[in-house]
């Protein structure tokens, strides 16, 4: 099932999702961006980012890592931007297929061994492992619910970035 390009469902906007496909199905030069965020350190280990015109996401890291808690610390916050990557993706591919969200969540955690982190010990200092657990009630089959669970992995921009080795280039200024 299909919706209207003029109607709204999941209080998605069709008419500017459909243009925003139409417009780099035309010209594929449009799907090109660039995303950015500039961070200004607030003293201990607190920081702030800026991202277009919205309020700074403050970040401090708990008590147990010499922080003040104000705020979610960075990895929490990557772990948060998984779990709205997805919810976008569900949202966009759900109204797309006709398919009507009654509720969305989910639940996102990652293990890290703060060893590296720490300077105890070198390798890895990432996550070594992620999951999302993904719940959703919908007006949709099992059939219907998996399509769109397979379609949202295939093209999350988090998800992919996270699952792929890309390149990082952090320069002193």
């Amino acid at each position: 099932m299909t919706v209207e390009a003029s109607t709204r469902l999941n209080d998605v906007d069709i008419d500017a999702v459909g243009g925003l496909v139409a417009a780099v199905g035309a010209d594929p030069a449009k799907g090109q961006t660039t995303w950015a965020a500039h961070v200004a350190w607030k003293g201990a280990f607190a920081s702030e980012a800026r991202v277009r015109k919205f309020a700074p996401i403050p970040s401090d890291e708990p008590p147990a890592l010499g922080g003040a808690d104000t705020a979610p610390n960075p990895v929490e916050q990557l772990l948060a931007a998984l779990g709205n990557c997805l919810a976008v993706g569900y949202a966009a591919n759900a109204t797309i297929a006709g398919i009507r969200i009654n509720d969305l969540r989910i639940d996102v955690k990652g293990d890290l061994d703060l060893h590296v982190f720490l300077g105890l010990t070198q390798g890895h200092a990432g996550f070594e492992s992620i999951t999302a657990t993904v719940s959703i009630d919908a007006d949709a089959s099992q059939e219907q619910l998996d399509e769109l669970h397979t379609k949202v992995l295939s093209s999350s921009p988090v998800g992919h970035t996270l699952r792929t080795a890309v390149p990082v280039d952090i320069t002193l200024a």
